[in-house]
């Protein structure tokens, strides 16, 4: 019995040394609380600054995003103001590409008109000459056939 009563009492000895005294455990309790408690606050005011400053990213994203979008408008609008210009232009060019091309239409008209009048001139005197001697042929002939016919008779 001695022998039983010794492991009991080892066995007893043993489990109290492996158990933790209710002193201990609330010590242990409340400092795993007030722990808990600073961990806490900390994750709470580490999530308060990060929501912070992914505001102000984000504010500064988005006045970044509206500076860019202001400055694409007004590339945009230089970009139109520039082609129109580059239109205009052109246009000036070619109506002025066109008033040359017509100026010099109308000197080749001038020329050719002028040609044709001075052609008509040229047929006109060859006309008249023409009949002048074809007059003086006729007149010719016929003092020769007056004069055949009064040889003749």
């Amino acid at each position: 019995m001695r022998a039983l009563s010794d492991v009991i009492s080892e066995s007893i000895e043993g489990l109290r040394r492996t158990m933790v005294s209710k002193d201990d455990q609330e010590k242990t309790t409340y400092t795993q609380k007030v722990d808990f408690a600073q961990l806490r606050s900390e994750l709470q005011t580490l999530e308060k600054n990060d929501h912070t400053l992914l505001k102000s990213d984000q504010e500064r994203i988005t006045s970044d995003l509206e500076k860019l979008k202001q400055r694409l408008k007004e590339e945009i609008a230089k970009t139109q103001a520039n082609v129109r210009l580059d239109l205009n232009l052109e246009k000036g060019r070619i109506r002025e590409e066109n008033s040359v091309h017509e100026l010099k239409i109308r000197e080749t008209d001038t020329k050719i008109d002028t040609e044709i009048a001075n052609i008509r001139t040229q047929l006109e005197t060859v006309k008249f000459q023409l009949l002048q001697w074809f007059a003086a042929f006729i007149a010719g002939v016929g003092s020769l056939l007056l004069a055949f016919m009064r040889f003749l008779q």
